[in-house]
């Protein structure tokens, strides 16, 4: 019966020729009759599924019921014809003849034999692994299969175990994620302390980072020294540096992807940290029951608590700390459906003397649903809502002022999966986004000088159409492709000026505006996003691959900072302004050797950039709403390869990782309209991960960091204007380097043995830059008096001498912190 419907089906819809499907004919009425036919397709192998014999079940953590995934089950005597626990732990194995032994082995988890009778399959069954001993080393770095690395589909993706990120050593004794990503091959680190990441030549601006599906814009704290992200309520961090999946887009560089863990079901747990400059506390555990669960993390810093403590009273009035808490809930409605709903909130506050006070806040929400039609047919609904602010206020009687700003991004995602067979899965679906960046508001103290300053608001809406495909074409070629198509309008309430010669500039005299009503259509673009990757299987331990990647962004960042700033100005796609192109090749090689106990990797891409924006010489962008004067727009492009040696078995795991790379910017107004390299342009990065366990008590990390120093302009001389030296800047740009980087960091941990303890604590001493190696933030280059760089004309006295000098300034040198960590 079910073989002649979908042959029927079929012969219905023969007119879905590929022609018909092509961008020139692609209409959203062929798009759903192919959705309805993938749907029906879907329905009858769910009909025929059912018709069999199944015994369904999920298979956990025994001491956290997390579940594992891709854990294998099998008949005993038949693990050829097994298969394997998908992405919440869950199976569906195909019934045989009652009783018969069925077998549960995971990586480094105790195997599970049970017998199983008729009785038993009127029901999902729950199999609780306990984890080896003796294994506990070889999970620690990888939790993934061993040959996951040669046999995968995945390119230029990168994969950081949250333990792992745990055991690196920390600046301030603070572990934290985005810094972690920094020592992977491919990632720029933004300067000296921060957590800002450049990904194959693409700016910061370009990278995705999300949490839970919904984007965080300011993923950092204390100026991107620290990121928002709490370790302890993370379940995992995915970095896509190409072949991104065709279900996410909207960046030109990267996809940082972060999910919150869910709590378990079994008990009420925790764990945290008390640190050199904050506190941390997780909470997790089952709700209403077994089938809801919770968790809840907590961090706040208490810099300012010190700062009261102090007897210097223009310090002890500051103000300077930052929060956040996140949490997750989870609904297990039945053995086929499954909600979550997740929050992060963060907040950072600097405060000078009750004059100045700068703080910004980031507040996320999402909410899925996932739906298990059958082991074939899947479905996944996404909500999110993300909105940031910032204030900036100065209490002064001739200049105060209060600045203020919001911007949002609220969306729906839902996807369709399909695996037909083992050698075929497909994917499709929807993704629709709306922006709206609120218009700047500077108002001025009663009595202020300052002029009040309002810009016009700037919204629009994004649709994603997507859909992509795995084929094992035989047991060595495989193919992934997919498409992706954005359909992008910048829509009103807003209003957009016109200028003299039709192209804008801050000589030019504006001839008109145009004012739009609420979603009234301001401008339109759209843009086809293919993606196609390959992997041929040398054997069972090297691989090559290759992959092709278009992606198209509609939003940037207008700064004239590279590590980027909480007051940074974000800009929307319009008529003057349009969305960055990105198209990225890559080609790889993969091999595992010493049964699977060492990884080695080398990776080469080329990436060209077409609409990248930059700074006009001496541009003002944070109070303007003509911002598109101040900018121009041109090309780009970045080549490099990567390479990365990495253990992750045995009592000494970690890395090496050497990236040599380069990134070039061509834009008509900007270096006499000659390529120059973007401050982020570093050839070459070393970096070095070391971890090392002596006991079950004791362990130790390393890590090394080489970098060459960021492409930079120095002044060639300087003028006098109104009595002040004004430095004056070559008309090349970036052709000046800081010195080369390089830091060496280290850390040992204590923890006491587990032998059934409720309370389990762990101590950990850490150093950051152990050789106290001074690595410069910042140069200024000023008037030195009396050859002291310190001297201060106005308070320090008769001045003797004067000349121009170069002050270089540092952040950090031989930095040790103290955590306490714990878990009950």
């Amino acid at each position: 019966m079910y073989p002649k419907l979908l042959a029927e089906l079929t012969n219905i819809n023969l007119n879905l020729s590929l022609a018909s499907l092509s961008p020139q004919k692609f209409t959203f009425m062929s798009f759903f009759k192919a959705l309805t036919l993938f749907l029906l397709i879907s329905l009858s192998y769910q009909s025929f599924s059912q018709e069999q014999g199944f015994i369904t079940g999920e298979v956990l953590d025994v001491a956290n019921s997390e579940p594992l995934i891709g854990a294998n089950i099998y008949w005993e005597g038949k693990s050829t014809l097994g298969v394997v626990s998908d992405l919440e732990g869950k199976f569906r194995l195909k019934a045989g003849d009652f009783p018969f032994k069925l077998v549960i082995s995971y990586i480094g988890y105790e195997q599970s034999v049970r017998i199983i009778n008729a009785k038993d399959a009127e029901k999902p069954i729950r199999f609780f692994l306990k984890p080896q001993e003796m294994s506990l080393d070889e999970i620690i770095i990888q939790e993934r299969r061993p040959d996951e690395q040669v046999k995968n589909m995945e390119m230029g993706k990168a994969t950081v175990p949250i333990e792992t990120i745990k055991n690196i050593p920390a600046l301030f004794g603070e572990v934290d994620l985005l810094r972690s990503l920094q020592l992977l091959p491919g990632v720029k680190s933004a300067g000296e302390g921060t957590t800002g990441i450049f990904v194959r030549g693409g700016s910061a601006d370009q990278n995705l980072v999300q949490l839970d599906g919904a984007p965080v814009y300011n993923p950092s704290h204390f100026f991107g020294i620290f990121s928002v992200f709490n370790p302890d309520g993370i379940k995992s961090v995915d970095l896509y540096k190409g072949n991104m999946p065709a279900s996410f887009g909207g960046r030109a560089a990267s996809l940082i992807d972060v999910s919150l863990r869910e709590g378990n079901n079994v008990k009420i747990r925790g764990e945290g940290g008390i640190g050199s400059i904050s506190s941390r506390l997780t909470v997790d555990g089952p709700l209403f029951g077994e089938n809801s669960t919770f968790i809840v993390s907590a961090r706040r810093t208490y810099a300012d608590v010190f700062l009261k403590l102090s007897s210097d009273e223009n310090l002890k009035n500051n103000k300077l700390n930052f929060h956040d808490l996140s949490g997750k809930l989870a609904f297990v409605l039945n053995d086929r459906d499954k909600i979550t709903v997740s929050s992060y909130q963060g907040s950072d506050l600097l405060g000078l003397d009750d004059e100045f006070a700068l703080g910004w806040t980031n507040w996320v929400s999402a909410a899925s649903w996932s739906r298990v039609h059958s082991e074939k047919f899947f479905f996944d609904l996404e909500g999110y809502h993300s909105r940031y602010s910032y204030s900036v206020e100065f209490d002064d009687p001739d200049n105060g002022f209060e600045w203020t700003n919001k911007l949002s991004e609220s969306g729906l995602k839902a996807i369709w999966t399909l695996l037909p067979n083992s050698k075929i899965q497909l994917n499709w679906g929807v993704h629709s986004q709306y922006y709206n960046f609120a218009p700047i508001d500077l108002s001025p103290a009663p009595d202020s000088a300052i002029m009040p300053i309002a810009t016009n608001p700037k919204n629009g809406f994004l649709n994603n159409l997507f859909v992509s495909s795995g084929y094992e074409i035989s047991p060595k070629l495989s193919v992934e492709g997919g498409l992706r198509w954005g359909l992008f309008n910048q829509v009103g309430k807003g209003v957009d000026y016109l200028y003299e010669g039709g192209v804008p500039g801050p000589e030019i005299d504006i001839t008109d505006s145009l004012s739009f009503g609420t979603l009234e259509k301001m401008q339109f673009y759209q843009g086809l996003e293919p993606r196609i990757a390959f992997r041929y299987l040398i054997n069972d331990q090297f691989s090559i691959k290759t992959a092709y990647n278009r992606n198209f962004q509609y939003i940037q960042i207008a700064s004239n900072s590279s590590a980027g700033l909480p007051i940074d100005r974000w800009i929307l796609s319009g008529r003057y302004i349009e969305p960055v192109r990105s198209d990225q090749v890559s080609l790889g090689l993969f091999h595992n050797f010493n049964n699977n106990r060492w990884e080695f990797s080398v990776e080469g891409y080329y990436k060209d950039l077409d609409n990248v924006i930059d700074l006009r010489n001496g541009a003002q962008v944070l109070f303007t709403d003509q911002v598109e004067t101040e900018l121009l727009a041109g090309k780009g492009w970045a080549y490099g390869t990567e390479f990365l040696l990495r253990k992750n078995i045995g009592k000494t795991t970690g890395w090496l990782a050497y990236t040599w790379s380069r990134t070039w910017r061509e834009i008509e107004g900007v270096s006499k309209n000659e390529p120059y390299n973007p401050r982020f342009d570093r050839p070459n990065d070393v970096t070095l991960v070391l971890n090392h366990e002596f006991s079950p008590s004791w362990s130790a990390g390393l890590t090394f960091v080489y970098t060459t120093g960021q492409a930079v302009s120095f002044p060639e001389g300087s003028y006098e204007v109104d009595n002040q030296s004004v430095p004056l800047y070559p008309e090349y740009r970036n052709q000046d380097r800081f010195p080369n980087y390089h830091r060496m960091d280290a850390s040992v941990t204590w923890k006491n043995a587990d032998k059934g303890r409720k309370w389990r604590g762990s101590w950990n001493f850490s150093i950051y830059n152990l050789y106290g190696r001074k690595n410069p933030f910042a140069y200024e280059f000023r008037t030195i008096f009396n050859d002291d760089a310190k001297f201060d004309p106005d308070t320090d006295g008769e001045v003797v001498s004067t000349r121009p000098g170069v002050v270089m300034t540092y952040l950090f040198t031989f930095l040790p912190s103290l955590t306490y960590n714990f878990q009950f």
